[in-house]
């Protein structure tokens, strides 16, 4: 078995620690040394002790954008379920880190602004790839990628909750539920037709449907 880096080492190290004593008591000397290393060797890896409660944002947000512009998705809507999913996994990938973070963001305030601030940049990037590559208007775009973002929270936020046993199914399906919202990309006009017997002329019926329905 592999052993954890010092990444590695100094998160398990601050989120233990914040458990301990909370998260403002708590300084970079002292995850440093619960982690056994320098402070040196923390400031390598992260900025300050806020950094180490969050995934490297930048490096995912980084794939997400490579893996919408990826050849093979049958629709740009499809390409930006999959790259949401890649965000799921990566949250999947930390495991318990992933559920700690979630207690704490939920109960210190700063923290949990910088949670929604990342989660803008994800659908802000999902809204231009949407407006530039799906047809779609500007508002449609907006609701499509907030759709997905929505989606993407509820199931992880089951998972973090240990109310999903199997989250990427349960994101496979609410996926499909955004792409029956959106599918049709811009909104169409449907024409009803109905077959009836009438003593009525083909002028004067016509006349009333185009008054009826307000056609032309």
């Amino acid at each position: 078995m592999s052993q954890p880096t010092a990444q590695h080492r100094l998160a398990r190290a601050a989120f233990a620690l914040f458990d301990e004593q909370g998260y403002e008591q708590t300084t970079v000397d002292e995850i440093a040394q619960r982690a056994g290393l320098g402070r040196t060797t923390f400031f390598r890896h992260y900025r300050s002790k806020e950094d180490v409660i969050f995934p490297d944002h930048d490096r995912i947000l980084g794939q997400l954008k490579s893996r919408l512009h990826a050849p093979g998705h049958p629709t740009p809507l499809a390409a930006a379920a999959d790259a949401a999913r890649l965000v799921l996994q990566s949250y999947l990938d930390e495991g318990d880190i992933a559920v700690q973070r979630y207690a704490l963001t939920s109960s210190v305030p700063v923290l949990r602004d910088r949670e929604i601030t990342s989660v803008a940049r994800y659908q802000r990037a999902f809204r231009e790839f949407l407006a530039e590559s799906a047809g779609l208007s500007l508002l449609q775009a907006e609701l499509a990628a907030a759709a997905l973002v929505a989606a993407h929270n509820h199931v992880l936020r089951r998972w973090l909750r240990g109310e999903s046993a199997d989250p990427l199914t349960e994101f496979d399906l609410a996926m499909a539920e955004v792409s029956a919202l959106f599918s049709g990309g811009r909104s169409r006009r449907r024409t009803a037709i109905a077959v009836f017997q009438t003593d009525e002329d083909a002028d004067t019926l016509l006349a009333a449907l185009r008054q009826t329905y307000g056609t032309g």
